[in-house]
């Protein structure tokens, strides 16, 4: 199954310009590069907890799982050693096949330039060309700047019932209002 994103280059807020293309098993050695270089703050921000190692298991699993189970893309920059990642996106199917979980990473250093969104707004185009209808991700209520861009781009925001410390955020993808 072909994910249906076609590789392109992205111009952000402050100029610079990133490669985004879905993500390869390839992209293993890269991916944990990326994780090195997130700060303890954006680690926890990112994944629930704190994490001084990342889950190579579950990794090699979320990589093999793709497309057929969701799909990736990344953001690429040259670098001495061929590329650097410095944001992907991510959503994963779920037990309903009509519903999807999101998950999305930017290095702090592209913070702020519109890459979060260039992302999230792929991602999205992405998960309605598979005929999905919702997309939901689970946030850290501290973590305003995702709980600003989900709001930016369409989604509703509520608190999870079970857990004061976290926010769903909600988007019905069959509703034909543009991500953008």
């Amino acid at each position: 199954m072909d994910s249906g994103f076609t590789d392109c280059d992205a111009s952000l807020r402050d100029g610079r310009i990133v490669h985004l293309r879905t993500i390869r098993a390839a992209d293993e050695a890269e991916l944990l590069q990326t994780f090195d270089r997130l700060s303890p703050d954006a680690r926890y921000m990112r994944f629930m907890h704190a994490m001084r190692e990342p889950n190579l298991e579950r990794l090699r699993k979320t990589l093999a799982s793709l497309p057929e189970r969701g799909a990736s893309i990344v953001a690429t920059v040259p670098a001495a050693d061929g590329i650097d990642i410095v944001g992907s996106a991510t959503y994963m199917v779920e037990s309903d096949p009509t519903k999807c979980e999101f998950a999305i990473t930017v290095q702090a250093d592209y913070g702020g330039t519109g890459l979060g969104r260039t992302l999230m707004t792929a991602l999205i185009d992405l998960a309605k060309r598979r005929g999905l209808k919702t997309m939901e991700g689970f946030v850290l209520a501290e973590n305003a700047s995702m709980l600003g861009l989900a709001r930016r781009v369409g989604f509703a925001v509520a608190r999870d019932p079970d857990d004061a410390s976290i926010r769903i955020c909600i988007l019905q993808l069959d509703a034909g209002k543009p991500a953008r």
